[in-house]
């Protein structure tokens, strides 16, 4: 494993710069005290441009190297996720109900590792531009980055990054040519009927029977509606409405996430799900409205970046452990807009088999960040060879 010795110098710092993010999570945009740490270390650095406050709590640092060369964008997500933390880690969340639970805090680490190496050493033509992203898990921080114009302003050519994997052997970076993450969109459907006293029902319009209607006739989508080659995920998350048991609802609503990658299959499941919602109501004698929200679109690798990342891969952790084609998953990633703007990849790197991304016991895997900072680093040195 070709791990730049420079940067494995960096190890213990990056694992002390990890653990203070792990310990200080933040949600969404409000990345105030994560944007504050990445800058405070970038100035350390001594980076030649630093950044802030797009889309909101957003950084782009710029590194220049020797002379005129490509523009490369390195992107790495900020923010943490609404929950609880189980780990019991000496560097456990201070914060109740929020922790990194999908690793931004390793990515960021990734990140600012490769920043210092190339900051230090400038063994590359042209510019590293570095992006510290908020708000992946919520409102498309990178969409926003890309609308507020980063891809022009700082001339970036090309956009790559890494996510971390824990469905994969520690050390390992998977990635595919063409789509390997899914679109998603968000349903969701209120059922309003007249409610009443739970014992007299032929006195009411009842939207409890209904809403069940439709989150059954929702899974028809997937079995009956769609090309059965084509991935698609249809399901209904939640559920809410009454306040006793014997107090028939006025309302009931059912939320639910759709994922898919075909364009035609997205367009046919947002028609779909309006149709079954209102024709059950309809045959029930009650009222529905349904909000249907489209989200992140599918993550698309180009063809020709993927190629050269896989050969990055391949120098920092040899062939054995770097695969090129990896089905696409259902998950979404809001890289994507950065990706439908520049050519580019996105990676998983492997920390272990252990709890999955969004689980309370999840925690990234210190020892595997130096692999990818050296990724990053490389990846620089070699598309902007002295």
């Amino acid at each position: 494993m070709a791990i730049i010795n420079r940067i494995g110098d960096y190890a213990d710092d990056m694992k002390t710069w990890r653990r203070h993010l792990h310990m200080h999570p933040e949600l969404s945009l409000d990345c105030h005290e994560t944007a504050a740490f990445v800058v405070e270390r970038l100035k350390e650095f001594g980076v030649d441009e630093i950044h802030e406050g797009i889309a909101q709590t957003g950084v782009v640092a710029l590194i220049r190297g020797q002379g005129d060369g490509p523009v490369t964008g390195l992107r790495a997500d900020m923010d943490a996720l609404p929950m609880d933390e189980t780990t019991g880690a000496e560097w456990a969340s201070t914060i109740p109900g929020k922790m990194h639970a999908c690793g931004h805090d390793g990515h960021t680490t990734m990140l600012l590792g490769a920043a210092r190496y190339l900051a230090e050493t400038r063994r590359f033509k042209g510019t590293a531009v570095l992006i510290f992203q908020p708000a992946e898990e919520t409102l498309g921080g990178g969409r926003m980055m890309v609308e507020e114009g980063i891809m022009d302003r700082f001339g970036i050519e090309e956009v790559y990054a890494l996510h971390t994997d824990p469905f994969g052997e520690a050390g390992t970076l998977r990635t595919t040519p063409g789509p390997i993450m899914a679109a998603v969109d968000d349903f969701h459907i209120t059922v309003r009927g007249v409610g009443g006293h739970g014992a007299y029902p032929s006195a009411c319009k009842d939207p409890m029977p209904c809403a069940l209607a439709i989150g059954q006739a929702l899974q028809t989508i997937v079995s009956r509606n769609a090309n059965p080659l084509l991935p698609l995920v249809v399901s209904v998350t939640m559920i809410s409405g009454g306040s006793a048991t014997n107090i028939i609802p006025e309302t009931v609503k059912l939320s639910g996430t759709v994922r898919s990658f075909d364009p035609d299959l997205r367009d046919m499941v947002e028609r779909r799900v309006s149709e079954i919602a209102r024709g059950q109501a309809a045959s029930y004698g009650v009222e529905c409205s349904v909000d249907y929200v489209r989200n992140y679109p599918s993550t698309v690798n180009h063809e020709s970046q993927t190629a050269f990342a896989a050969q990055i891969a391949n120098e920092v952790v040899g062939a054995s452990k770097t695969v090129t084609d990896l089905p696409p998953e259902m998950g979404a990633e809001d890289f994507s807009y950065m990706l439908n703007a520049r050519p580019g990849a996105f990676l998983f790197l492997g920390q272990g088999i252990g709890p999955s991304c969004h689980h309370p016991a999840f925690d990234f895997n210190d020892e595997v960040a130096t692999i990818g900072a050296s990724f990053f680093a490389r990846l620089i040195e070699t598309r902007h060879g002295v």
